[in-house]
């Protein structure tokens, strides 16, 4: 019994010595998106100006 304890007192003691690490941890870099926003309105325009149009292709 006093090997089983003993065992296990050098298996707790050899993982908490090789736990820390003084090396910098890497780090990955942030990427960072941005959107644009464009300030012309007649884009929001043509859809619905486009779809008129096919409709009074189609009813006519």
């Amino acid at each position: 019994m006093k090997k089983v304890a003993l065992a296990t007192a050098f298996a707790f003691a050899a993982t908490s010595a090789f736990a820390g690490n003084i090396e910098e941890p890497i780090l990955e870099p942030e990427i960072v998106v941005v959107e644009e926003e464009t300030a012309s309105s007649g884009g929001s325009l043509l859809v619905p100006i486009l779809f008129l149009i096919v409709a009074a292709a189609a009813a006519s």
